[in-house]
Parts: structure tokens; sequence; C-alpha cells
């Protein structure tokens, strides 16, 4: 049964050999707006062709910068709520439901999916496990998923979020710590845990040390709320 009134925000760079399983999914629930980042592939045209509705953002902008620019376009289209997937298979668009469901039976801002961590790779296992405990220090509060980007926001939580100046992953994890010192509602929904080899457009040194910066502001903004 289709949704109407939440659209999937699909922000993507380069994945033009894995983006059209997702969108055709995506649309079986929910319409799909995709936002290209600069690709040099032929992600535009592919997304097109699966039946998404495509913006350009050129040149290259980052993530959060993607996602805001889809916030905006949801927010004038009157959509209720928004609900971002990754381009790349990692998040299965067959679980949206599970994220309908969830914010028609008690109206969170923000739900996030979570995924089994015992589920993959020993190295990211330990990278995450020691973000989740990190993050959950900082914010003063135990955070499942910090970094999953599988979420459902509404209005206010996406309007809470436009003046962001986080252009990359960063983004998602200032979301949290807005939705926490909002007091907005926060909830969550078990997602499943896939990873396939896929290569990474996140580069490991940046994004440690662009996560540890993340942490010691968000402390500080905790502590100062």
């Amino acid at each position: 049964m289709l949704t109407t009134e939440i659209l999937a925000i699909i922000p993507a760079y380069n994945e033009e050999k894995r983006i059209a399983p997702v969108v055709l999914t995506a649309r079986k629930h929910i319409p799909v707006l995709v936002i290209d980042d600069g690709s040099q592939d032929s992600t535009f045209s592919v997304a097109q062709e699966s039946g998404a509705r495509v913006l350009q953002q050129v040149p290259n902008q980052g993530k959060g910068a993607a996602l805001r620019r889809g916030f905006e376009a949801a927010l004038s289209g009157g959509y209720q709520a928004v609900i971002t997937l990754d381009a790349d298979g990692q998040h299965d668009p067959a679980e949206i439901p599970r994220f309908v469901e969830r914010y028609r039976e008690t109206n969170p801002d923000l739900i996030i999916g979570s995924r089994d961590f015992s589920q993959i790779p020993a190295v990211r296992r330990l990278a995450n496990s020691l973000g989740r405990w990190s993050f959950s220090w900082a914010v003063g509060q135990a955070v499942p998923d910090n970094q999953s980007g599988y979420r459902l926001l509404n209005q206010r939580m996406m309007r809470a979020v436009l003046g962001s100046s986080e252009s990359g992953f960063e983004f998602e994890v200032e979301m949290i710590v807005t939705c926490i010192q909002a007091g907005y509602t926060l909830d969550w929904v078990p997602i499943s845990t896939i990873y396939g080899g896929e290569s990474s457009h996140i580069q490991p040194l940046q994004h440690t040390l662009e996560f540890t910066r993340v942490l010691l502001q968000t402390r500080r903004r905790m502590r100062g709320s």
C-alpha cells in the first residue's frame, strides 16, 4: 500500500550501479526523491528512469547538504515526514513500513533504524561500538546507533536541522543532539544489518577527526544545556 504523506529521501553520489533497486523497492511504499550530490556517473538518469524525482546539486557538497536540500523540498511539498536511506543498498527499502507503522503509532519526531552490531565485520563492529559508547557519554543517555542513516523525521525535526552548517556525515550525528536538546521525541526501530563488501565514500582518518570534533562539541553543548 502506497503512503503518500511521507517522502523517501535518498542522497546519492556515484551510485549508478546500485541505486535502481533501492528506488524501485522504496517506490512500492512511498514517493521517492533522490538528491544527486554532484555525481560524475549516470546516477541522475538511472534514478530518474527508476521512477524517482531527482534534484542535482553541483558540485558535490556532502551528505548533510544533500539531506537538507531534500528536507526543504519535502517541507515545500507539504509532506508530513521523510524517511532517509542510503543509495548503496545498505538499508533495505522493504523495511520502510516499519518506520511508517511506528510513526503512526507514537508520532515521534525522529526515528532511527538500529542495527545489530554482532552481524558486522569485527573491525567495523569495534569502530561502531566505540562510537556508540563515546556518543552516549557525550549526550548523557544510551544511543543504540548514532551513525545509522536510515531515519524518519517529522516536519518540526526537519525544520530544526535546516540551519546546520555540517555538510557531511556529522550532520546525522548533530541531528540526534538537536533532537535531545529540543526535548523532542526520539525512537528506534530494528533494521537489517547489511554489509556486502561495498566501497565507502568515507575516508577513515578524516572520519575519525571529524567525529572527535563533533563528539567534543556535543559534550560542550549538552553540559551547557
